[in-house]
């Protein structure tokens, strides 16, 4: 068994120095911070083309009814056809042409925008809006209602409903719904990702060896099940670094575009609440307020991320990146081993994957409902538990679901891991015969 070492570093060492691993090592912390800050920042990014939008009001009834911006300004026309005017409106100037029906009241299909380019969402939902608000209006005051305006304000309610989370201990964390299911669904998805890719990459290693023929001088020093064992060893070792590369980086650089693009939210509650009692106390104030909705929920967003748990995250990241790595990257190595080339492992890796595959299919409706029996199930069973556990964790999962499930991983990785040995021992020297699941399981059969 002293020899497992030296097998581990042979593997470890010879593909960090690749350059692929270099590269993904450089790459994967940007791609995965932009992702995190891009949206961001995008969104406090204000427009800066200016869109006159022609109005064309066959009701005559929506003059100014529709605000302008600062970037979306509206000329209302008075006897222009409509058609007459798709032909040169660009010519004159114009982004768009808006055309509003008499028929607006009872149609909500008779208002259109006409333009060569797509026009955003922020475009349409500012038109829409102030349309239905002053069709409403205007349809309240035929029940001649006295200050109606009065009571409209002062009925006008907006509802945020906040989600508290109270711990065992008493503590209240407050905590959303859709930052939850956003991070259990990337915690799964990545978990996804390493495993195909981490039990890919020792398949193919040991196809190499095989079809090379270095394999065969290996096996003189070393015994099958360590030469096995030592390379999923290693490449376990190879995922875990990169994946500490990746998180630590992350880390770092998603710290330093807050503190570059977003440093109000590197305040203290205190100094918070005294920069909006400024902004509120100045003439633009109530604009200004208006103006960062968004922001206010990019705030709430980022505050519930603080209170989320990433140590608990992370170190259940790596347990069952660890377990379900052990279990799949067993299976590949023993197809690797029975096969003489990588083509011919398509019909033994697609029953593998599928457990995997069907993981990723349920993902998205277990964040949405994580204690659906679904969600149970796929996250006790061992092949499904590494991705689906994930997407439950942040929401929570009792101590008795997270025990079962863990033990139950270990059991089955120990289990295949065996079986893996078995089919790897003999398929590992045999050449020219392409195997079955038949054959393989003979294998399993043959004693030491």
């Amino acid at each position: 068994m002293n020899k497992i070492p030296i097998i581990i570093a042979r593997e470890y060492i010879t593909r960090v120095r690749k350059k692929s691993f270099i590269i993904m090592s450089v790459l994967g912390p940007i791609l995965f911070a932009a992702l995190m800050i891009l949206p961001a920042w995008l969104s406090q990014i204000e427009q800066t083309e200016v869109k006159r939008i022609a109005v064309v009001d066959s009701s005559h009834l929506f003059r100014n009814v529709i605000p302008e911006t600062e970037f979306l300004k509206f000329d209302y026309l008075e006897n222009v056809s409509i058609n007459a005017l798709k032909d040169n409106y660009a010519s004159l100037g114009y982004y768009g042409i808006l055309y509003i029906s008499h028929i607006v009241t009872y149609d909500p299909n008779s208002v259109i925008i006409y333009s060569a380019k797509q026009p955003n969402l922020a475009t349409k939902m500012h038109i829409s809006n102030h349309l239905e608000n002053y069709i409403r209006d205007q349809k309240l005051k035929t029940y001649n209602i006295e200050n109606l305006d009065d009571i409209l304000k002062s009925v006008k309610t907006t509802i945020n409903v906040r989600t508290i989370k109270i711990t065992e201990e008493g503590e209240e964390k407050e905590s959303s719904t859709g930052i939850m299911m956003a991070v259990g669904y990337v915690s799964g998805f990545l978990m996804y990702m390493f495993l195909i890719f981490c039990g890919t990459m020792v398949m193919r290693g040991v196809v190499e060896e095989k079809t090379s023929r270095i394999v065969e001088v290996i096996i003189s020093s070393v015994k099958p099940f360590q030469l096995m064992f030592g390379k999923i060893v290693g490449i376990a070792l190879v995922g875990l670094t990169q994946l500490l590369i990746w998180i630590i980086s992350t880390f770092i650089l998603v710290s330093i575009a807050q503190a570059i693009f977003f440093p109000e939210f590197t305040m203290t509650p205190t100094e918070q609440v005294v920069s909006q009692d400024i902004m509120s106390a100045s003439p633009a104030g109530e604009n200004q307020s208006g103006g960062t909705e968004e922001m206010e929920q990019l705030r709430s967003a980022l505050s519930t991320l603080k209170n989320i748990d990433f140590v608990v995250i992370i170190l259940t990241f790596l347990f069952y990146f660890l377990g379900g790595y052990f279990l799949y990257a067993s299976m590949f190595a023993a197809v690797g081993a029975a096969v003489d080339n990588e083509t011919d492992t398509q019909q033994f890796v697609f029953p593998i994957l599928l457990p995997l595959i069907l993981g990723i299919i349920v993902l998205f409706s277990i964040t949405n409902n994580p204690d659906s029996p679904l969600a149970y199930w796929c996250s006790i069973i061992p092949f499904t538990s590494p991705i689906v556990m994930m997407a439950r964790i942040p929401f929570g999962v009792p101590w008795a679901d997270f025990f079962l499930s863990a033990g139950l991983l270990i059991a089955f990785f120990l289990g295949a891991t065996w079986l893996a040995g078995k089919i790897y021992r003999t398929g590992i020297l045999m050449y020219g015969k392409k195997p079955t699941f038949k054959e393989m399981l003979k294998w399993v059969r043959y004693k030491t």
